[in-house]
């Protein structure tokens, strides 16, 4: 047979699915209704696996392929009358109430929390996105976080993310713990230099400096220095820095910037010594209270689920379904578990997005651990 009949014949059993997704997709508007006068949740899992069952047992030989197929249809269902059926939840009032009017915008001033010292990289995230802040500086993420909640600083800055060493963990852990939102983001390029005292020498040195982040992305060139020279990690790469200015000995150095050898009296013994050039950190902006800003565009939560087989999946279709983007996934250990995992998400998306907070909604009610950490843009 030719590959233009085959092709034909593709196209019109194509329009016989089309008619017929329609027709399921009508019919579960009728169940939206029916669910919403009676009170009846969205989710059935009883229901999708009998479904499941049923058509993988008609379909020997190609039953992955079918139990794809029918997963999604039923995700798909469920989004549509996720959207018809608006449910209540604790999430949808708490975005309701963040959202900002639209002629509102970010705003550039304020009291500033920022983990460090001057110098810090955090320092430069905080110029950054508030121009004319006043900068309030803390010893460590918790201090920042501390003051966001007592009021004493309207905002803080910290670092969420490096290109090549991946996340600052401690930083998501107190988001859920500490009950601050994420309401603005930025990126910065980080270069690293080696600092010491004016007329130290590559080959004193004994002792490095720095944070453990800058540690870990100028790994190969540390390794190039040979096993004489250990590293010492500290609160950050400006406070190694100083450190190495107030020691005053030769044999030390700091992992630092070039910013940080002009504040503190240092030379750069070598320059660009981060493993990749494409090394960049991404710094959020937390309040006390969540506000969602015209143009936010990325959605930030922890969930937790049974750890069973397929559970991810499940998660994970229920993008797909939408036509999500997802641009972070990553697991971390839950204190105290047996080996049990709560997951970080990013989505790219908008609260304002049709289906998008009905979404939010589902995840909340379906799964024993959910925190919504904010919506946001990056500068």
């Amino acid at each position: 047979m030719e590959i233009k009949t085959l092709r034909n014949s593709i196209d019109n059993v194509d329009e016989k699915l089309l008619d017929l997704f329609i027709e399921r997709i009508n019919l579960s508007e009728q169940v939206a209704e029916y669910k919403r006068e009676h009170g009846l949740p969205l989710t059935d899992r009883t229901r999708e696996r009998e479904i499941l069952k049923r058509v993988t047992e008609r379909a020997p030989g190609y039953e992955q392929y079918v139990y794809s197929l029918f997963r999604m249809l039923i995700e798909m269902s469920k989004a549509r009358q996720a959207e018809l059926h608006k449910p209540q939840s604790p999430v949808i009032d708490l975005i309701k109430d963040a959202l900002v009017p639209v002629e509102t915008t970010f705003p550039r001033s304020g009291r500033i929390a920022c983990q460090g010292i001057e110098g810090s990289n955090s320092q430069l995230a905080s110029e950054r996105l508030f121009p004319r802040g006043n900068i309030m500086f803390f010893k460590t993420f918790a201090g920042v976080f501390n003051a966001v909640q007592s009021g004493l600083c309207d905002f803080g800055v910290l670092p969420v993310e490096n290109s090549v060493n991946g996340s600052v963990r401690a930083v998501y852990e107190l988001l859920r713990h500490k009950k601050c939102y994420i309401v603005r983001g930025t990126t910065l390029h980080i270069r690293h230099e080696l600092l010491a005292l004016p007329g130290a020498e590559l080959s004193d040195i004994t002792e490095i400096y720095s944070h453990e982040q800058a540690l870990g992305q100028c790994s190969k060139f540390i390794a190039s220095l040979g096993s004489k020279v250990r590293t010492i990690p500290c609160e950050n790469t400006a406070v190694a820095a100083k450190r190495v200015a107030e020691l005053g000995d030769p044999h030390i150095a700091a992992i630092s910037s070039a910013r940080c050898a002009q504040l503190y009296g240092l030379k750069s013994l070598h320059s660009n010594i981060q493993d990749s050039d494409n090394n960049y950190t991404r710094f959020v902006c937390i309040t006390k209270n969540p506000a969602i800003y015209a143009g936010s565009s990325r959605i930030c939560f922890v969930l937790g689920f049974d750890s069973r087989p397929g559970a991810l999946s499940e998660v994970l279709l229920r993008f797909s379904a939408r036509g999500i983007n997802m641009t972070k996934l990553e697991s971390f250990p839950v204190a105290g578990g047996d080996f049990d995992f709560n997951f970080i998400f990013e989505l790219e998306a908008s609260v304002h997005e049709p289906g998008i907070v009905e979404l939010l909604a589902e995840l909340e009610s379906a799964y024993p651990a959910f925190d919504f950490l904010g919506c946001y843009s990056y500068d």
